[in-house]
């Protein structure tokens, strides 16, 4: 698909509702994916995880790139949360490239 191991896993955040892959085509799953990863590195701070004020705005960034690409309201809540949880991990196990 071209994706890194990171943008895989917020691909998969993405598409952990089935009913997402009928919503949209695999390449514009695949370029929402890139522009959250994208987003996510240039919007980090050194201690967001540790911040509430930090966490807040990651998750407004989340939300307002889902709603920008017409993501369904239904499952926006359940993708920002496994999004969140996707950037913890990558924030803990390897440096944002």
């Amino acid at each position: 698909m071209g994706l890194t191991a990171d943008e895989l896993a917020f691909y998969d955040a993405l598409t952990k509702p089935s009913a997402i892959k009928d919503f949209y085509e695999n390449e514009e799953l695949i370029a929402i994916t890139k522009e959250l990863a994208d987003a996510l590195r240039r919007n980090r701070t050194i201690d967001w995880q540790k911040r509430d004020s930090a966490r807040a705005k990651m998750r407004m960034l989340i939300k307002k790139l889902l709603k920008k690409r017409k993501y369904p309201s239904e499952g926006m809540e359940d993708a920002v949360q496994t999004v969140m949880t996707q950037c913890e991990l990558w924030a803990d196990n390897a440096e944002m490239e």
